[in-house]
């Protein structure tokens, strides 16, 4: 069988279910050869998920997964296969305090929608690490307000509802060029929630090549097999790598497995592989 890998993936630093060292034993039990742990600004988890790896045989890759100022909402994984995530700490500060601002705002507003919550039981459902908006819907859930993390967001935890927040962020090009400072591999994350058409995400790429991006999310959860393809077309066209992972935040969607997604998603360890070879 060939070896498969999973390179997205969340913790319970940012909105994850599983500690870093229960999501690396996770990946052994799945049979993945590596995992890459990219929890949402920040990189606290990762040597907690390192040290496990070096126990237990599974190769895990330090990254990131930073949210920046785009509509529809993009994001930006940063892969650090030189062991330097550190190197990209500053500028997470600012983002965390971003973060840290804007989620009273939203519980105020929910309580002045009926909601009564606090705080206090937000950051006690993060347990850990970064705290946000799936906590707060987790706190929703457990209250008995909504069935799912799904219903809070999308009646009024996503952006255009009643209890959505703006919060500051880097431009695409600023992402890019903190994880390349640092020393990372820059990747558009799933390509496949901008809802562009061929030819605009064709532009786009070509437009955050010239800022530096070096990869492209072209294996996901959510893609369709034309989705894949097309994805794939466009990495040879602007010579991007190609990576790929399931998004997994273990019972907060418990609809997708780890190294599987849905059960259809397969990640090739060559993928990991030429990004080596980029990396040196």
């Amino acid at each position: 069988m060939d070896k498969t890998i999973d390179l997205h993936a969340h913790s319970t630093a940012s909105d994850g279910s599983f500690s870093p060292g229960e999501l690396v034993n996770h990946a052994k039990t799945m049979g993945l050869y590596a995992v890459a742990l990219t929890d949402h600004d920040t990189v606290s988890g990762i040597q907690e998920a390192v040290s496990e790896g070096e126990k237990l045989g599974v190769e895990v890759v330090p990254g990131i997964e930073i949210g920046v100022n785009f509509k529809p909402e993009m994001h930006i994984l940063g892969y650090f296969l030189n062991q330097n995530w550190l190197n990209i700490s500053n500028i997470l500060e600012k983002l965390r305090k971003s973060r840290e601002e804007r989620n009273p705002k939203i519980v105020a507003k929910l309580n002045e929608l009926g909601f009564s919550m606090t705080m206090d039981e937000v950051k006690t459902a993060a347990i850990t690490g970064v705290v946000g908006r799936p906590h707060i819907a987790k706190v929703m859930v457990d209250k008995g307000y909504v069935k799912s993390m799904g219903e809070a967001f999308e009646k009024y935890l996503a952006s255009g509802r009643p209890a959505y927040f703006k919060k500051d962020k880097l431009s695409p090009e600023e992402g890019i060029g903190e994880i390349l400072k640092a020393g990372g591999i820059p990747v558009i994350a799933h390509p496949v929630h901008l809802n562009m058409s061929y030819s605009h995400l064709d532009n786009l790429l070509a437009d955050l090549k010239k800022d530096g991006l070096m990869g492209i999310e072209a294996y996901y959860v959510d893609n369709t097999n034309d989705d894949t393809g097309n994805l794939l077309r466009l990495a040879i066209k602007h010579d991007l790598l190609t990576t790929g992972g399931s998004d997994f935040h273990g019972s907060y969607k418990p609809d997708i497995e780890l190294g599987r997604g849905r059960g259809n998603l397969r990640i090739p360890y060559e993928l990991l592989e030429k990004m080596k070879e980029k990396a040196k």
